[in-house]
């Protein structure tokens, strides 16, 4: 995994297993890596994986079930969704309108194309 420097790396790591639950990769009420098997994997120390587990934990996004790890919630999904949306809306949508309104775009020809990259991702992901 590739780090950018304006995010703190744990919110980094959070929206990459945000991402996997989106993508089913990992499933409600499945367990996901342990702490040191994450770190190992992205070569990142182990409390850093283990901040990012408690920040998720805090948004109810996967839960701990002690001496066994952790585990996808049964809302993990809908709380997954929610956050990633609600740091969309304040993070990345403020600079993409700013960005359209100064290129003139229109939404119409965003939607065209959000269409177009919708229909595409069915077809690959039936």
């Amino acid at each position: 995994m590739n780090f950018s420097s304006n995010k703190a790396i744990y919110i980094q790591i959070a929206d990459l297993i945000c991402e996997k639950i989106l993508l089913r990769e990992f499933k409600q009420d499945e367990r996901i890596p342990s702490v040191r098997e994450l770190a190992i994997d992205l070569e990142v120390n182990p409390n850093t994986v283990m901040r990012t587990y408690e920040y998720l934990q805090s948004l109810d996004i996967i839960t701990n079930k002690r001496g066994v790890g952790f585990y996808v919630s049964n809302e993990g999904v809908k709380k997954a969704t929610d956050y990633r949306k609600a740091e969309f809306m304040e993070q990345e949508l403020p600079g993409l309108l700013k960005t359209m309104a100064l290129l003139k775009i229109e939404l119409s020809e965003l939607n065209a194309l959000f269409q177009t990259y919708h229909q595409n991702t069915k077809k690959s992901n039936p």
